[in-house]
C-alpha cells in the first residue's frame, strides 16, 4: 500500500509541475521584495525568485494584491545541508493585531535530519491550530509545489496536489474561521534559532551562511480585493464557479490525507493533552474532512 501511494504521489507531482509551467505568474508582475537589502533577487525573467539569509538579515517578499479566498500555488526548493535555525515561509496574512493568517512554515534541521513542515491557522489574531509533518521526499533536492486552497467552507493545505491538512469552517459550533479579512501572500527566509530546530536546542551555524531558498512558478487564482471590492462577481451561474470555490476532498483525496497523516504527521494540536489540559477545541471532535 505504501509503495502504491508513493508512486501515485510522484505521478501527481510531475503532472502538477507541468500544469504550473503552463499557468504560472511572474514575480516581476505579482510581488514586491519588501525587505532584505538586496538579499532577495528575481531570476529567470520573473519565473523564479531567490531569498537569502546571513547573520545580518534575512529577506522576504509579498504579493502586490490582497485576496479574499482563492488557490495559491508556489514551488519551493528549500535550504540544503545544515539548515538548522532557519525558517522558510509561504503564507497568507492580513494586517493588524486581530489579523487572519494561513501558514506554511518550513523549519530547518541539521544535515541528514528532516525538515518540519509547520502549518497553522489564525483567526482574529488567535492561532494555536498547529499541525506539523515530515515530508516523504527531500525538499532540498528539487522544486515541489505547496498550495493553499481557501474558500468560505474550508482551508486545504496541499503538497504536490496531495492534501496534508483540512481545516473546515465550524463557525456553527463557535469555532472562528478566517473569511472576512483580505490577505496578501507573504514569503520569507529568516533566522529563528531560539525555537525553530529541536525546540531551540540546535542553533544556526553561521559558518555555512549565506543560506538560500528558491521560489518558482507563483500561481494565484483568487478574488483580488481593491478598495473593498472583490474581483469575483457572483452571477449565480455555475459556469462562473472556479474549482477552488467549491473544493472538497473526494474519496481518493481522503485516502491520500489519511496516508499522509498516519505516516508523516509529527504533531497535532488536537492530540496534545499536556498543552491543552482543559480539553481540545471543538473542531477536534469533528471529522477532519
Amino acid at each position: 500500500m505504501a509503495s502504491k501511494f508513493s508512486s501515485a504521489l510522484l505521478l501527481i507531482s510531475i503532472l502538477m509541475n507541468i500544469q504550473l509551467l503552463a499557468s504560472a505568474g511572474n514575480f516581476y508582475r505579482d510581488v514586491d521584495i519588501t525587505w532584505g537589502e538586496g538579499r532577495g533577487k528575481i531570476q529567470e525573467g520573473g519565473r523564479g525568485l531567490a531569498l537569502s539569509l546571513d547573520k545580518l538579515s534575512g529577506s522576504g517578499f509579498q504579493s502586490k494584491n490582497e485576496f479574499l479566498f482563492g488557490r495559491f500555488d508556489m514551488q519551493l526548493k528549500l535550504v540544503p545541508g545544515n539548515s538548522a535555525g532557519t525558517v522558510t515561509t509561504f503564507f497568507l496574512s492580513s494586517q493588524g493585531t486581530g489579523h487572519d493568517e494561513i501558514d506554511f512554515e518550513f523549519l530547518g534541521n541539521v544535515s541528514g535530519q528532516p525538515y518540519t513542515v509547520h502549518t497553522n491557522v489564525y483567526t482574529q489574531g488567535k492561532g494555536n491550530k498547529e499541525q506539523q509533518f515530515h515530508l516523504w521526499f527531500d525538499p532540498t533536492a528539487a522544486f515541489h509545489t505547496y498550495s493553499i486552497v481557501w474558500n468560505p467552507h474550508r482551508i486545504v493545505f496541499l503538497v504536490d496536489n496531495s492534501p496534508i491538512r483540512v481545516f473546515n469552517n465550524h463557525e456553527s459550533i463557535g469555532v472562528p474561521f478566517p473569511k472576512s479579512q483580505a490577505m496578501k501572500v507573504y514569503c520569507s527566509l529568516w533566522n529563528a534559532d531560539e525555537w525553530a530546530t529541536q525546540g531551540g536546542r540546535v542553533k544556526t551555524d553561521w559558518s555555512v551562511a549565506p543560506f538560500t531558498a528558491y521560489y518558482r512558478n507563483i500561481n494565484i487564482d483568487g478574488c483580488a480585493v481593491s478598495s473593498g471590492t472583490s474581483s469575483c462577481k457572483s452571477t449565480g451561474s455555475a459556469n462562473n464557479v472556479k474549482p477552488w470555490q467549491t473544493h472538497e476532498l473526494d474519496g481518493e483525496g481522503r485516502n491520500r490525507l489519511r496516508w499522509v497523516q498516519s505516516r508523516h504527521m509529527v504533531y497535532n494540536y488536537c492530540a496534545d493533552s499536556k498543552r491543552f489540559p482543559q480539553g481540545f477545541s471543538e473542531e477536534c471532535k469533528r471529522s477532519r474532512f
